[in-house]
């Protein structure tokens, strides 16, 4: 088909996808720790105490395991077998071992000059098994986590696999928990299976986890549909989202407002003016500031660290500026230029954003939106009042919050105000299993909680409001029951005894 690459599907097949390319992004993995990062050529990456380049990844398959060698250089790995295969004496048990620090002969110093004689991690750790005086006494399993844990420590192993919602959530829940509100994995899959996300869907999601829910929606719904997100403060941060790695096609469909302009879109007073106006405040205080870089919030600042995004070009830009400047006959004209184009092309790209936000106000002034997704760390109760105008009728929303008290607040609520059914509000239980042969049983630690789900559907509002002659005629009839006479009492004949 030749022309499957030129329709604007979201998402066409493309050769190749399975392979990492130059600037995709990656999620590496070594035991159960996560990082996201972006291929770069010689761009250093530093991954659990290892430092590496990701040059050599570039034209593998994801999944592919990768060893790190001496220079940062990664290799890919054989399978190889697991180096107890000569070593299966074992112990009965482990009562009689000391553990003193004696029993290993390698010292230090003797592991570091293996390590700079260029030896691999698993010679390393195959010595250590050699130079152990208790290692044949211990048990079968004993020997297994002894190896594990010399593995982790010597073994510079490395999966590059790619990212996903559950591998992102993972990640994030794991390393900066806070950022997503403490949100665990089960709970954001519970929150896309209430939320019956799907493509085709329109759907209005309100978060503030770093765009971890807005890019497991954009998963889900596989580029086809539309997504409205309402952010609050200049701009919408979307670290997680960009991890994903989607390809542009999928953000045809995806559109911000701002918080603070709902209100007057219920109202019928929001205008286009009063985005103009907004955008020019903004382009006028960036510009008396002098700043050429764009600006940055403290989340987007946060999430830098977490993940590893490409660099922006500003700052190269600035350092071409600066070198020019030294040279006196280019000075004025080189700044004037590159000032003037700066601003230019804010103005461009404030004027590409004011579209895009007419068009989301026209897609909520609709009111059918199919749901509703709510992740913030502001109080639940006003947001989903007023988000619930620009949902249609019989779909569910969703509501997250990392506390019970103010979902109950907001069941409470809309109890009161009505046009919702079949209200829930849930807690994930969630433990981990180990899988071991002749070793499968709970872990010993679990989360403590992943938060809680407030859940249901949406009704129309005029169906409930039912007309006064019916009422009056159930108002009578409850009131014909109420003062329904008791049955009388029959007598009993009196007999002539």
């Amino acid at each position: 088909m030749e022309g499957s690459g030129e329709q604007p599907g979201p998402q066409p097949p493309q050769h190749g996808d399975h392979r990492i390319g130059d600037g995709d992004f990656v999620v590496l993995k070594r035991e159960d720790v996560f990082k996201a990062v972006q291929v770069q050529r010689r761009k250093k990456v530093t991954f659990e105490k290892q430092w590496f380049y990701l040059d050599n990844v570039i034209g593998h398959s994801y999944g592919t395991t990768f060893e790190v060698t001496s220079g940062g250089s990664l290799q890919p790995t054989k399978k190889k077998k697991e180096p107890t295969s000569e070593t299966k004496e074992a112990g009965t048990d482990n009562r009689n071992i000391v553990d003193d620090g004696k029993s290993q002969k390698l010292t230090q110093d003797d592991i570091k000059a293996l390590k700079d004689k260029g030896i691999k991690g698993e010679e390393i750790v195959q010595q250590l098994i050699e130079n152990s005086t208790t290692f044949r006494d211990k048990t079968e399993f004993a020997q297994d986590k002894y190896i594990k844990k010399k593995k982790k420590k010597y073994e510079a192993i490395i999966t590059v696999v790619k990212p996903s919602t559950r591998i992102l959530s993972i990640m994030y829940y794991a390393r900066e928990p806070g950022k997503i509100n403490h949100m665990r994995y089960d709970t954001l899959a519970q929150m896309l299976t209430l939320g019956n996300i799907r493509a085709g869907n329109k759907m209005i999601v309100m978060e503030t986890c770093a765009g971890l829910v807005l890019g497991a929606m954009m998963e889900r719904m596989g580029g086809f549909g539309t997504i409205i997100q309402l952010y609050p403060g200049g701009g919408p941060v979307r670290a997680a989202t960009a991890c994903f790695g989607f390809p542009k096609s999928f953000f045809s469909g995806l559109y911000e407002f701002p918080l603070n302009k709902v209100d007057s879109l219920l109202n019928g007073t929001f205008s286009a003016e009063m985005l103009s106006s907004e955008l020019k405040d903004s382009a006028s205080v960036e510009e008396s500031n002098g700043t050429l870089e764009e600006k940055q919030t403290p989340e987007e600042e946060n999430e830098d660290s977490m993940a590893e995004a490409p660099e922006s070009t500003h700052p190269k830009e600035q350092e071409t500026m600066e070198i020019v400047s030294q040279d006196p006959e280019y000075k004025d004209p080189k700044e004037r230029g590159s000032k003037k184009d700066y601003i230019q092309e804010k103005q461009r790209r404030q004027e590409e954003q004011r579209k895009r936000q007419l068009e989301a106000a026209a897609l909520l002034s609709e009111r059918n939106a199919d749901g509703l997704i709510v992740a913030s760390r502001f109080h639940p109760t006003p947001l989903l009042l007023s988000l619930l105008d620009f949902v249609a009728p019989s779909r569910p929303f969703v509501v997250y919050c990392q506390y019970k008290e103010p979902l109950l607040e907001c069941y409470t609520k809309l109890r009161e105000r009505g046009g919702v059914i079949n209200l829930r509000l849930s807690e994930t239980w969630l433990r981990n299993y180990q899988i071991l042969p002749d070793r499968s049983h709970p872990k010993l630690l679990m989360s403590g909680g992943g938060g809680y789900l407030l859940s249901g559907f949406t009704v129309t509002m005029d169906n409930l409001k039912a007309d006064s002659g019916l009422k009056s005629n159930s108002s009578t009839l409850e009131l014909c029951k109420t003062e329904e006479p008791a049955a009388k009492k029959q007598k009993c004949p009196e007999s002539d005894s």
